[in-house]
């Protein structure tokens, strides 16, 4: 079996074609089995801010826009600086833990901060 049969996601060999796309019946990812696609795939991975910028644990980023805290009257203003960030695996999109001065820990997501 070729490596363009194989899941890019989890490296599964049940994977099928549905037309001009690849299937896995395991995670459910879907590709291409073109080489661009496969190129395309190898870039996206890692956890990238709102610019497109890669994260890494460690790193200080900026807010972007004002976020409410939920269950709180509290609003985490744009352009507050965060530093020493910790990345994680969330699956609510919540990827980047943090300490913010004067709110504490809390998590954010990757689309609201840019690499400062």
């Amino acid at each position: 079996m070729t490596d363009a049969m194989k899941c890019p996601a989890c490296n599964s060999e049940h994977a099928y074609q549905d037309r001009d796309l690849w299937v896995c019946p395991e995670c459910g990812h879907e590709w291409s089995g073109s080489a661009e696609a496969a190129a395309d795939t190898a870039q996206a991975a890692g956890v990238r801010d709102a610019n497109g910028n890669v994260l890494a644990d460690g790193d200080s980023v900026i807010v972007i826009k004002d976020l409410k805290i939920k269950g709180s009257s509290s609003v985490v203003k744009g352009g507050t600086k965060v530093r020493n960030i910790r990345l994680q695996d969330a699956s609510d999109g919540h990827d980047i833990a943090c300490k913010i001065d004067g709110i504490g820990a809390m998590n954010l997501k990757s689309e609201f901060v840019k690499k400062a």
